[in-house]
């Protein structure tokens, strides 16, 4: 059993559901009852903190425990290998798509990513536990979610098991909420998802809403705001592309591009959907960035340092990036909701502004 919902408990729970609210992140008055009365505690009994690049666990004996779980953060919740590999995400940020679903009364839902559960947990307090299907890939986070759900009341369905290959739900979703980072939205996943229905998933730095049309294609837009999941993983992986090392020959060029400039809220999210799946590296020198290396999992690699950029393998990551900053810069810095996504069995590719407007530079399609 978890700690009990004590009044001062509960109090900080109203304290941070009106925080949300205030902020602009509540807006239906059901997701905030379901804010409001959910012990967000339950659901995570335990977090990490990183000190120092050791992970400490911190639970309800341990100050400040409580002050964390009732605030507006993403929680570690599992590390192996030295790796986060499972959080409870920040609620300002799972809000904001579970208000973009639409959700009405009736509906049948989706979650990939059970994670805590504590996400599965407001979706029942909002839609009835019969009505939601909830999945991980990781079996050990399905029992824990489901028997927490139980402690608080829910009686969802829970299951262990990869939604890319498709969602095992046996009637059609009108509703979907993805809680794990694609780089290319898995086709397969959206034939569980009937006509109309709508899907909030992460792809890159971003969320986007699509409607499913009658012919299958998913076509939606960005939210606004960041987007910051742990990447959709295979049960037994910690997820992440181990650093492969310096190749032996790398090609040498002047940089023009500067390393800080990645650090743009703006530019990273387009940044991030034209690179796809990226191990980064910063490196620091008295608060400043000096250096920054990318790989990919195709054996592609890039460092630049000292206004030099190396690189090797059959993408050339570097020229990429200074490609994108390129287009971003000529567009004039364009935000979040201006990109749109349509997504077909083929692949995916994006636009801005409107459909059909897509973006022509073939690096910025994505091929499942």
């Amino acid at each position: 059993m978890s700690y009990p919902d004590l009044p001062a408990v509960q109090a900080l729970r109203q304290d941070m559901t009106q925080r949300l609210a205030d902020g602009g992140h509540l807006h239906d008055p059901a997701w905030y009852r379901a804010v409001a009365e959910t012990p967000r505690h339950v659901f995570v009994p335990m977090f990490y903190r990183q000190v120092n690049s050791e992970w400490t666990a911190v639970t309800a004996d341990d100050e400040g425990y409580f002050d964390a779980v009732y605030s507006d953060r993403a929680l570690t919740t599992q590390v192996s290998e030295g790796m986060a590999t499972s959080s409870s995400s920040q609620p300002s940020l799972m809000l904001q798509m579970l208000e973009a679903l639409g959700v009405e009364d009736g509906d049948a839902i989706g979650e990939v990513a059970t994670g805590t559960g504590y996400n599965a947990a407001l979706i029942c307090h909002r839609s009835g536990d019969k009505n939601l299907v909830t999945v991980d890939v990781d079996a050990d986070l399905t029992r824990l979610a489901k028997a927490r759900l139980g402690e608080a009341g829910y009686q969802p369905t829970v299951r262990a098991a990869d939604a890319r290959v498709g969602f095992p739900a046996d009637t059609p979703l009108d509703r979907l909420v993805v809680t794990c980072g694609f780089d290319a939205f898995p086709y397969a996943l959206a034939r569980g998802v009937r006509p109309g229905g709508v899907i909030v998933c992460p792809l890159g730095w971003g969320n986007a809403r699509m409607t499913v049309g009658e012919d299958g294609i998913l076509l939606g837009r960005f939210l606004p705001g960041g987007s910051y999941f742990m990447k959709a993983r295979d049960e037994n992986s910690t997820g992440g592309i181990p650093y492969p090392g310096q190749p032996d020959s790398p090609t040498h060029r002047h940089a023009v591009f500067n390393p800080r400039d990645l650090g743009g809220e703006g530019f990273r999210f387009m940044y991030s959907l034209v690179v796809g799946e990226v191990g980064e590296a910063r490196e620091m020198s008295g608060g400043i960035v000096t250096g920054h290396r990318m790989w990919t999992s195709d054996g592609s690699w890039a460092h630049v340092e000292d206004g030099t950029v190396h690189q090797s393998g059959p993408r050339k990551l570097w020229d990429t990036a200074e490609r994108a900053y390129e287009w971003f810069e000529s567009h004039g810095h364009p935000t979040r909701e201006r990109f749109g996504v349509t997504v077909t069995p083929e692949g995916q590719t994006y636009w801005l502004d409107e459909p059909g407007q897509e973006l022509s530079q073939g690096w910025l399609s994505h091929r499942p």
